[in-house]
Formats: structure tokens, C-alpha cells, sequence
């Protein structure tokens, strides 16, 4: 599927670090960054991570949910999110349908080697269910930011 900005987002339903069951359209109504990102636990996944959470009260604020999907277990996804302290959905998707449905399995080259792995990749959606943003090329020291800014012109 060729995702863009203007249609809606592909649903989904994926368990997160406490076992429970996450459906995309269940949270028709709210504001939803999905954030795909590699591995937990990995210098630029954690920094990525790290900003959300010093950043969660003003997503909280204006009643966003924020996901954070990548092909790690739940027990992996527990651990990340209980040493960093995060208060928000890590969302396993160990078989990668969504995150292929999102389009964000690809090639990627690290020190000359190519490999497939997740693009470092964000959706905003609107409470409607429609994309109204797709964020590639993360930065993460920055992303929380970039995304809240956007949210507050959105509204």
C-alpha cells in the first residue's frame, strides 16, 4: 500500500508491553503519532524514545496517544519501556505486517553492509483516522518537538 497524506491509516491490532491488545480504530476521536523506530534499546531508538517521554504531559495535554512500533518482543518492549521510564504504547509487531503495511521494511545500508530493517518513520493521524503528516527521516533528538509544533497548527 502507497501511504500518503489525505487517506486513512491503515488499522491494525497489535499487543503491547503489558500484553493487551491495541486496534488503530479504537481510538477514532484522538490524535495518534505512530513512531516506527528499530530497536529498543539502541542509542538513537532510546534518545528518540527519551524525548517523547520528556515531552508526554503536552501530548497528554491535548489528549494524543503516542505508539511506538517496532519487530521487538513484548517481554524486549517491557524491559525499554521500564528502564527509561516510559509512559506511553510500545506496540510488538514481530511478524512486521503493520510495519510493512506502513511501509517502512526496506533496505537500509550501515557502514557499506545492506540489510532490511525498519526506516526510522512517524505518522500523524487525525481523529478521524486520516494521515495528516508522515515524518521520514527522523531526527531523534528533535522529533517530539517537531510533532507537537504540528499538532498545535493542525488544531
Amino acid at each position: 500500500m502507497d501511504l500518503r497524506t489525505g487517506i486513512k491509516a491503515p488499522n491494525f491490532i497489535l499487543p503491547d508491553q503489558n500484553r493487551e491488545s491495541h486496534k488503530l480504530s479504537d481510538y477514532k476521536g484522538k490524535w495518534v503519532l505512530l513512531y516506527f523506530y528499530p530497536k529498543d534499546d539502541t542509542p538513537g531508538c532510546t534518545k528518540e524514545a527519551c524525548g517523547i517521554r520528556d515531552n508526554f504531559p503536552k501530548f497528554k495535554k491535548i489528549d494524543a496517544v503516542v505508539f511506538g512500533i517496532s519487530a521487538d518482543s513484548i517481554e524486549r518492549h517491557k524491559k525499554f519501556a521500564d528502564k527509561y521510564k516510559l509512559p506511553f504504547t510500545l506496540l510488538s509487531d514481530e511478524n512486521k505486517d503493520t510495519i510493512k503495511e506502513y511501509g517502512v521494511w526496506a533496505k537500509k545500508k550501515f557502514m557499506g553492509r545492506e540489510y532490511m530493517g525498519i526506516l526510522r518513520t512517524s505518522f500523524l493521524i487525525n481523529p478521524k483516522g486520516v494521515i495528516m503528516k508522515i515524518y521520514e527521516n527522523v531526527k531523534p533528538d528533535t522529533h517530539a518537538e517537531e510533532v507537537l509544533k504540528d499538532l498545535q497548527m493542525f488544531q
